[in-house]
């Protein structure tokens, strides 16, 4: 393998890694019925003029299995807190307690399950797109090293086969993960 086929590969591999991770985050963020401080991290408050990361705006504790507390550092930002969380898509009903805004985690109905699980299906096929999206431009760089001249015909198919070969190996990867979040949200 030459040399610059393995800087190529080792590039693409640090973007499909990329890929691979930020559906562990999107998925760490769907609910199964247990309360997780992944699951509203993601939350955007608009605040300071603008939208910030919940966690830049308070502390998430989980006091008990099915409550998520969000500990609001400054007091004037409780209902904005209470808001982002309520109108992110979660399905969640917060409550103001103070400085403190509490997040019941309800018990998931079948029809919510599904829901979840169709988004699921969605982050996934995100993160599909992602890595072919990295496919495309290896091999868009071996066509483009092959009208340089440097490197040959049979070096650009052999590239192409280990481009590809990778690729796959990414979407099963991405399948599993995908086939693993499904079972834990369809499980009762």
């Amino acid at each position: 393998m030459a040399a610059d086929q393995k800087t190529l590969l080792d590039d693409l591999l640090r973007r499909m890694d990329g890929a691979l991770e930020s559906l562990r985050r999107d998925f760490a963020g769907l609910r199964s019925g247990r309360a997780s401080p992944a699951l509203i991290e993601p939350v955007r408050v608009e605040a300071y003029g603008g939208e910030v990361p919940l966690t830049q705006v308070g502390s998430i504790a989980v006091p008990e299995a099915r409550m998520l507390t969000v500990q609001v550092w400054d007091r004037s930002l409780v209902g904005a807190v209470e808001r982002a969380i309520r109108d992110s898509g979660l399905g969640l009903n917060p409550s103001a307690d103070g400085q403190t805004v509490r997040v019941p985690i309800p018990q998931l109905t079948e029809e919510r399950r599904n829901e979840l699980a169709r988004t699921a299906a969605k982050y996934a096929e995100n993160a599909k797109i992602a890595v072919r999206g990295v496919r495309r431009d290896g091999m868009d760089q071996t066509k483009t090293l092959e009208k340089k001249s440097e490197i040959s015909q049979d070096d650009v198919k052999i590239w192409s086969e280990a481009i590809q070969k990778l690729t796959d190996q990414y979407v099963k990867r991405i399948d599993d993960m995908l086939a693993e979040k499904e079972r834990e949200i369809k499980q009762v």
